[in-house]
């Protein structure tokens, strides 16, 4: 049974795992310390265009949102999200366990706007209530939509007049900046917001994100707070190789992609058999509307998560792709999707 459920049913790429071997008797400091971690980050400093940034390798996602919201805010200040953000929804109140509130924002795409922030803060007013002091979004969102670059100057702008601290989840990062639709760079995010991360876990790495600190007043004593959290790795040099390898050419960019070409083939094969989307995504999230009927019969050959109920006979899929997906992996679904439709 093939899967869509997610970009990380895949260990890591060939070279990664190679790399990992060769290094595994070499002795190094610990702690990301390593001559690895160093190449690697000062790799990313290249791509990112500036070399003041301050950059930490994180283990996985949750982990990083809840050191970095923890460290960034005072107790009584919270974060803003999308009612789709992850650590409103995924993340098991890990945000809330540090003692800071996510104030969720309705929106129908997952993107936040101005528009969208300001009652927010036009209704916490004084000391009896939290004081918003962080807005989060994902790029791409929780359903796949991206951000261009003028909502993601707007939104900066906003942002730094309103004294807020502007933080980018980029758990799917290389996907949104390898879309056909993006118009953004790497060094583009290194300009416009406070603190960013670039996930690797679900981009060919076997774990690991590495977060981007831009704003030099977020970054005295971090490391002390990677460490009360439980995520400074020992052999912090796991992480290192790994992003050593997917920075030192194109291999990040190339990865992410695969994952777009073949979401994308998904998205051509599903509309040519006639079906429509609950939204439009154009990264490595694809949601269809299915029949349920047909969504049973599928779900006996592929693994993936029913999104939500759309009617009393159709619902919404999720289907992911990765940098591992193969394109006769797609087609094989799409062969299946059109025999079951003919036989509903």
């Amino acid at each position: 049974m093939y899967s869509f459920k997610n970009d990380y049913s895949e260990g890591t790429h060939e070279r990664i795992l190679k790399a990992l071997i060769e290094s595994n008797l070499e002795q190094t400091e610990g702690y990301g310390e390593d001559v690895y971690t160093q190449k690697a980050i000062e790799l990313m400093k290249e791509r990112i265009g500036r070399s003041d940034v301050d950059i930490h390798l994180f283990v996985g996602g949750t982990q990083t949102n809840l050191t970095v919201i923890s460290a960034f805010l005072r107790p009584h200040e919270a974060a803003i999200a999308a009612n789709t953000g992850h650590i409103l929804v995924h993340e098991t109140g890990a945000i809330e366990a540090t003692g800071h509130k996510v104030i969720s924002i309705k929106v129908n795409d997952g993107k936040l706007r101005p528009e969208d922030i300001k009652p927010a803060l036009d209704a916490h007013t004084d000391e009896h209530m939290v004081k918003p002091k962080m807005v989060y979004i994902s790029n791409p969102t929780e359903i796949g939509s991206i951000y261009s670059k003028n909502e993601l100057e707007l939104l900066s702008k906003f942002c730094r007049e309103n004294k807020l601290i502007l933080y980018v989840d980029g758990a799917r990062l290389g996907s949104a900046l390898c879309s056909e639709e993006n118009d953004m760079e790497l060094s583009d995010l290194g300009k416009l917001v406070d603190a960013f991360y670039i996930g690797g876990t679900k981009n060919g790495a076997l774990m690991g994100e590495a977060l981007v600190i831009c704003n030099d007043s977020l970054k005295e004593d971090f490391r002390f707070h990677i460490k009360q959290k439980g995520a400074l790795l020992a052999k912090g040099r796991l992480l290192g190789i790994q992003f050593l390898e997917l920075f030192k050419d194109d291999l990040y960019f190339d990865l992410a992609r695969n994952a777009n070409a073949m979401a994308n083939l998904l998205k051509k094969e599903i509309t040519a058999a006639g079906y429509k989307f609950l939204t439009h995504s154009p990264s490595n999230q694809v949601f269809p509307i299915l029949p349920d009927k047909l969504i049973e019969k599928l779900q006996a050959e592929y693994s993936f998560y029913i999104w939500e109920k759309v009617d009393e006979y159709n619902s919404a899929v999720r289907l992911v792709t990765s940098w591992a997906t193969k394109e006769e992996e797609v087609l094989g679904f799409i062969e299946n999707l059109k025999k079951f439709t003919v036989n509903k």
